[in-house]
């Protein structure tokens, strides 16, 4: 029976070892922090590293000055010191940071030289190119192996098969890439056929990455005669490589995604392009043959034929007028003798008399009384009435402050 122990279990008693050690449950460490990285649930996770080593560290607490912990400052930082069993890997619990005066020395070197280049204006914003809109060559400077190159070589075979990729293989992480990415992007220049040239490799630590720092590789992405665009590392990653770049895209997908169209929007551009010629065509057709019909109808129009025919409906229509003429004459005229006779009727006094109104006049004079100062106390006055004719004399009677005409 094996006396070996398990992965787990042995891991599970390193941990104890280090938990009952006082010295690990209770120290400072000094170090620059590398791939500080950020959760939504405020964790935060970095690496500690000095010329020599680096140490794994998470920080679950709240803490004060978590907020200002940034890639590559120098600070000293306190916790406990275990192994994590899931991964084997020794990892300080950070409960308390403090600065220690500076940056770090990768840091400061990025900076250095970022602050060289940029006064040297190859970040200017007016030397860089744009990207072509259809690269028929695709140059890419990366390792074979990478997980990026892969991952650029699935985008461009998805959105544009057409590309034709041209890998330039350098290593992208050690001491030795600087020369070597140099070297491969030369050779793409000497290939003389790139339409863009692609920089990229996938995410890791500033160390990962800090080929992309060299100012060899800056220069050499400068002078490249054709557009560069950078993928080196994750989003929340940046090298000199990017600032110096025509274009810089957070991942070696996201280049992939940018240099190129999308094929089945090309397609489905075509076909749009296709429909509106077939619709244009036929449009066309159809006002022709509207036009033809437009031209035949015209002619017919104007066809002598049709003009005598015209007229002679003409002279027919006139025909029945002239001799309906009589006839609608003699009507008109005795609709408005009859439109008079009304009129004249309706104006006729005795007909108003028959209705039950009187003519009052005054007896004297025969003018007609039409309010009662035309006939003072004691007027004799005439009464007309529809058949006959009453004498009478106006008296005064005050009631109610009223004035009234009295008749007797």
């Amino acid at each position: 029976m094996s006396d070996a122990f398990t992965v787990t279990g042995i891991n599970g008693y390193v941990r104890s070892l280090m938990d009952s050690d006082d010295l690990l449950r209770d120290v400072w460490v000094e170090g620059e922090i590398s791939n500080l990285k950020r959760t939504n649930s405020g964790y935060v996770y970095f690496t500690l590293k000095d010329s020599g080593a680096q140490l794994r560290c998470a920080l679950f607490k709240r803490i004060p000055n978590a907020h200002t912990l940034e890639e590559g400052a120098l600070i000293q930082a306190h916790g406990k010191i275990t192994l994590y069993v899931d991964r084997g890997d020794c990892q300080l619990y950070v409960d308390e940071v403090r600065a220690s005066g500076g940056v770090g020395q990768l840091y400061e070197q990025f900076e250095a030289l970022k602050r060289k280049l940029d006064a040297e204006g190859l970040f200017d914003e007016i030397r860089k190119r744009p990207m072509p809109a259809f690269p028929k060559v695709i140059g890419v400077v990366t390792s074979a192996d990478a997980a990026g190159f892969k991952d650029v070589l699935n985008v461009l075979s998805r959105r544009f098969p057409l590309a034709q990729v041209v890998l330039s293989h350098t290593l992208v992480q050690g001491n030795d890439a600087p020369p070597q990415i140099v070297r491969a992007l030369e050779k793409l220049v000497a290939y003389g056929k790139c339409d863009v040239v692609l920089v990229c490799r996938g995410g890791g630590s500033i160390e990962d990455l800090w080929c992309f720092n060299d100012e060899r590789v800056a220069r050499a992405i400068s002078d490249c005669p054709v557009p560069v665009i950078s993928g080196v590392g994750h989003e929340t990653d940046f090298t000199i490589a990017d600032f110096v770049a025509d274009l810089r895209a957070p991942t070696p997908s996201a280049a992939a995604e940018i240099l190129t169209p999308n094929i089945t929007d090309l397609q489905d551009l075509i076909e749009g392009a296709r429909l509106d010629l077939d619709y244009l065509l036929q449009s066309t057709l159809e006002g022709a043959k509207q036009g033809l019909t437009q031209a035949q109808r015209t002619l017919e129009m104007l066809s002598p034929q049709r003009t005598i025919a015209d007229m002679q409906q003409r002279l027919d229509t006139a025909q029945e007028r002239l001799n309906a003429f009589p006839s609608r004459l003699i009507s008109l005229w005795r609709e408005r003798l009859a439109s008079k006779q009304d009129t004249l009727e309706a104006t006729n006094p005795h007909a108003v008399l028959a209705r039950g109104y009187a003519i009052v006049t005054r007896k004297t004079d025969g003018q007609a009384i039409t309010q009662p100062k035309d006939a003072p106390n004691g007027t004799a006055i005439t009464i007309q009435l529809k058949n006959g004719t009453l004498f009478a004399r106006t008296e005064d009677e005050t009631t109610h402050g009223n004035y009234n005409r009295t008749l007797f």
